[in-house]
């Protein structure tokens, strides 16, 4: 599907680099923590997905990869020690489906508008066959980041997950878990096993309500969702109920620290605020004459359907959960994934050449209730991963109030970051997960809280030093 963006040649700022101005010296443990040994626990945001696909050069740009050359700076004894292992792909087309490119797409209503916007990429399928098993070759096959794209919390409990990867839950465990017949918490089990971690990250939680947002709403947000085939596998579009978040996520959470490591727990940040969500507003529905506006009211009041159209911006009309077609209202979010040529070509929002009525329909849509499903799960679960990290003495990487931050925007040695589409320099072209600088900008945040936590001195990311959206 295409998306709805036009890019403004201002935009190819972001890929500029300049030299990083901060100096942090004397690195340092401090009193408490040992980073010998490090391994990250997560989902795609771990492994380093982005623009719509795994690589392998998101995999070497990951957050935890960058936060190992850091602790690497630490001198002995309690410096990390190499190697940190991932489970590489072997090309940078895309895993399994190729990753976006910005290249130019084209108005099918209208030929002579196009724009750059994110399409597939066109480029050689080098990473097509990336399913192969994935072996370390040392230390019983040693893995040091189990990032999986796709996994919830709720997944650790789950028997057989990396076969179920094999189908549509999530086509990367196969690759690297030593036994695919056991639960995620049982390849953790032997993963720490092998490793011994003196330290980790944990970042679960977020695709325990990103599914249903991506979605549209359209599973169970109410918290009281039913497994959908064994115990603890839920639908891939339901919120996970609280209580199964809990038991799994402090299922894994016991394993890594079985070693006795300190770590560090990173909360879920508010996914609505992402791109995926503010790109394509909820009011742009624009109109230039009076009379545009007259004939749009008039067509849905004979439909028995109140809404109000005026000059300037205009709040589309939309299908809500209940199956009701009405005006969006301020707040409400439309998904990046909404097919622009159904816009632009055939009237969704407004009405069709036939002066037919044509909301969008609600798997396009996050409606307020919908919206407050998703905050009320966040607020439950971060709520949960500060009370673990508080009894059991660990970080609690308070993200959700970094992007916060972020949404306002970060300005980094002269270069500004925000969550805008493609221009912001901190997501990637899939609107969900961030460019190398935006994996920077959270490996300075992890950073940042644990020095604070453990009294370390572990250096900062230069951020400008990796890439944002690639321009051709």
């Amino acid at each position: 599907m295409k998306k709805i963006f036009i890019i403004g040649a201002v935009a190819m700022i972001f890929t500029a680099c300049r030299p990083n101005i901060q100096v942090n010296q004397n690195p340092s443990a401090g009193p408490t923590a040992d980073f010998s040994n490090y391994l990250a626990i997560g989902n795609s945001l771990t492994a380093g997905y982005t623009d719509g696909s795994l690589t392998v050069s998101g995999q070497l740009h990951s957050y935890p990869a960058m936060l190992f050359g850091q602790f690497a700076l630490i001198p002995p004894p309690h410096g990390a020690v190499g190697p940190f292992i991932q489970p590489l792909l072997k090309g940078d087309w895309g895993y399994p489906g190729p990753k976006y490119i910005l290249g130019m797409t084209y108005n099918p209503c209208n030929p002579a508008d196009s724009s750059l916007a994110p399409i597939p990429n066109t480029g050689a399928s080098d990473s097509v066959n990336g399913d192969y098993h994935f072996v370390s070759g040392i230390n019983n096959n040693q893995i040091n980041n189990v990032g999986v794209p796709g996994i919830r919390a709720v997944d650790y409990k789950v028997a057989g997950y990396a076969l179920y990867a094999l189908t549509s839950r999530a086509p990367y465990a196969a690759r690297f878990y030593n036994n695919v017949y056991g639960s995620p918490n049982d390849e953790l089990v032997h993963v720490v096993g092998n490793l011994h971690p003196t330290f980790f990250t944990m970042w679960l939680g977020a695709n325990d309500v990103l599914g249903y947002a991506l979605a549209g709403g359209q599973g169970d947000g109410t918290g009281n969702a039913t497994p959908a085939l064994l115990p603890y596998f839920y639908g891939g579009s339901d919120i996970s109920p609280l209580v199964a978040f809990d038991s799994c996520y402090d299922l894994a959470l016991n394993t890594a620290i079985s070693t006795g490591a300190s770590g560090a727990l990173i909360n879920i940040p508010d996914i609505t605020s992402i791109p995926f969500f503010t790109t394509v507003p909820a009011n742009g529905l624009k109109l230039t004459r009076q009379g545009q506006a007259d004939t749009l009211t008039a067509i849905y009041a004979s439909h028995g359907i109140t809404a109000s159209f005026n000059v300037g911006a205009n709040y589309f009309m939309i299908q809500d959960n209940a199956g009701k077609t009405r005006q969006a209202v301020p707040g409400e979010l439309i998904l990046l994934s909404v097919p622009d040529t159904s816009i632009k070509c055939h009237g969704w929002g407004s009405v069709n050449a036939a002066g037919v009525p044509m909301p969008i329909p609600n798997n396009y849509v996050l409606t307020t209730d919908e919206i407050q499903n998703i905050r009320t799960a966040t607020t439950n679960f971060n709520a949960y991963i500060k009370y673990e990290a508080n009894i059991h003495h660990l970080a609690y990487v308070d993200m959700n109030s970094y992007f916060t931050k972020l949404a306002s925007g970060i300005t980094y040695d002269g270069i500004h970051y925000s969550p805008a589409f493609v221009t912001g320099g901190a997501f990637s072209l899939d609107g969900v997960h961030p460019t190398q600088r935006g994996y920077a900008l959270i490996a300075n945040e992890i950073i940042r809280t644990i020095n604070s936590f453990y009294k370390s001195n572990i250096p900062s990311v230069d951020i400008n030093q990796y890439k944002g959206v690639t321009f051709p």
